[in-house]
């Protein structure tokens, strides 16, 4: 307590004796002798001395017989393994107590016996049986059996309420939201006080007619996430685009505080179609920008070649209407018409000739 200068002293212990006041020592016992040493001179105080120096050791002697005490386990309860088996094995299924792992001192004649589990799935838990015993008394009785995990055990992780579980996105089309009414992000509206003009002014143009309303913080929050999100301007497509929002003809304005910030995208060929926009997001989609149009590459003028022919053999008509397969040596025809027969050339030396 003395060294928390800080904290002001609220027991009688607390408060140190000042120089100008007498100790209790010194204190006047009513016969006008006080109760010191020197009121009874060398012999006083050998006396106080000595009795001073066996209160301290009789202190000293006497913690250190409470603190072995406690460190040791009493012996008939530490002696009796087999009764805190029995109490064990009537809780546990059977084949789930183990080998006898310890004992523990839990206080004056206050133990704890441990004993392995083999449950699956308690992998590193233990039994832990707590005897006790009267004081005189020769027998141990069994305070509690329970099953406990030690450091090295799995634990299942802390539970969470579902209301600190659930995150922005997890509601469904069908879940319902619990009521909160201390939510941070909302404030007391504005109640009609009976004054046309007021009420007017207020439920009507700033819209502030309902039970609550945004706060600061509330719209603060808003603004962070709205900025931050896939429709600010660290988006890709804001920052892939040429223009910014703020000089599209499809964004709209939001109001009240907000207004100079954000608005609402009308495009619906925009990827943010329907979505809160901040004034520097931007896409593919503005109303006033266009693509490069690349200038169509001239044709080169169409050639007809004529210099060659190809004969092409095709089935006679009569053929084909008789179902017959062309006879395979027939004159070639070309189109429509056939074509003349080769001109054989004379035997003989061309030389003759």
């Amino acid at each position: 307590m003395r060294e928390n200068r800080g904290v002001p002293p609220i027991d009688v212990q607390d408060v140190e004796p000042s120089n100008d006041q007498p100790t209790v020592g010194d204190a006047d016992d009513g016969t006008g002798q006080g109760n010191s040493a020197e009121a009874n001179g060398p012999q006083g105080e050998r006396d106080q001395s000595d009795s001073a120096q066996g209160d301290s050791a009789e202190g000293a002697s006497g913690g250190h017989r409470r603190d072995d005490a406690l460190a040791l386990p009493d012996a008939v309860c530490a002696a009796a393994v087999g009764l805190a088996l029995e109490a064990v094995v009537e809780v546990a299924a059977p084949g789930e107590v183990g080998e006898h792992t310890g004992v523990v001192a839990e206080g004056e004649r206050l133990v704890t016996h441990w004993f392995a589990c083999l449950a699956r799935g308690y992998q590193d838990w233990r039994w832990a049986v707590t005897l006790a015993r009267a004081p005189r008394a020769r027998a141990a009785t069994v305070c509690e059996v329970v099953l406990l995990p030690s450091p090295e055990a799995i634990l299942a992780p802390a539970w969470v309420p579902w209301s600190d579980r659930i995150a922005p996105g997890d509601l469904g089309s069908t879940d319902v939201l619990p009521y909160r009414a201390d939510d941070p992000d909302l404030e007391q509206g504005y109640e009609p006080t009976g004054e046309e003009d007021s009420d007017e002014l207020a439920l009507w143009e700033l819209g502030l007619g309902r039970v609550r309303v945004l706060s600061p913080q509330g719209r603060r929050a808003a603004a962070e996430r709205w900025y931050l999100g896939d429709h600010g301007p660290s988006a890709e497509s804001a920052v892939l685009a040429s223009a910014t929002c703020a000089g599209c003809g499809y964004f709209m304005p939001m109001a009240g505080a907000l207004r100079r910030a954000f608005g609402v995208c009308a495009n619906e060929w925009s990827p943010s179609d329907g979505s809160v926009v901040s004034l520097d997001h931007g896409c593919g989609a503005h109303s006033e920008t266009d693509i490069e149009r690349a200038l169509p590459e001239p044709l080169p003028l169409p050639v007809l070649d004529e210099t060659g022919a190809e004969a092409v053999v095709v089935p006679r008509r009569s053929d084909l209407v008789a179902g017959s397969e062309p006879v395979v040596g027939s004159d070639p025809v070309v189109g429509s018409e056939p074509v003349g027969e080769a001109v054989s050339e004379p035997e003989g030396d061309p030389a003759s000739s």
